[in-house]
């Protein structure tokens, strides 16, 4: 019996990249963004508040990046995954940490969630194109 395992996580590196690339495509479509990226285990990595991103949106992104990454699924998935069972969503959406709706993407490498990235400042489209960005700005989106 083995009674340990080896886990992935994304780099600090890897982290900075891609909220610097999610904060980027906003500015470059006119909003003002927070983006996270937290490891496997949900523990910020990187974080970047783009000029004149809400303070909110700091804790909103990290919740964001947290659900991908402990769900390892996008948070609007997950979302419309528990929408068939009203108990079961609000019991999930009650947790601390937990976000619902879009803009947190998991950072999957080799199909192995090795973090996750939130974005938080526009609308829920404008957050998951620039976590889209982050991904991209990887090579996993």
């Amino acid at each position: 019996m083995d009674i340990s395992l080896a886990r992935r996580s994304v780099t600090a590196e890897a982290g900075h990249a891609a909220v610097a690339a999610a904060v980027a495509h906003g500015r470059a479509a006119g909003k003002a963004v927070v983006a996270a990226v937290v490891d496997a285990s949900g523990d910020l990595v990187a974080l970047l508040r783009g000029d004149g991103a809400f303070k909110a949106s700091i804790t909103i992104a990290q919740d964001k990046a947290y659900t991908a990454a402990v769900f390892g699924a996008s948070s609007h998935a997950l979302g419309a995954d528990l929408s068939g069972n009203p108990a079961l969503h609000q019991g999930i959406a009650l947790r601390p940490g937990v976000v619902l709706f879009a803009g947190g993407l998991p950072l999957l490498e080799n199909g192995v969630v090795i973090g996750g990235i939130g974005v938080s400042g526009g609308s829920e489209e404008d957050d998951l194109a620039c976590a889209g960005a982050g991904l991209s700005a990887l090579g996993l989106g």
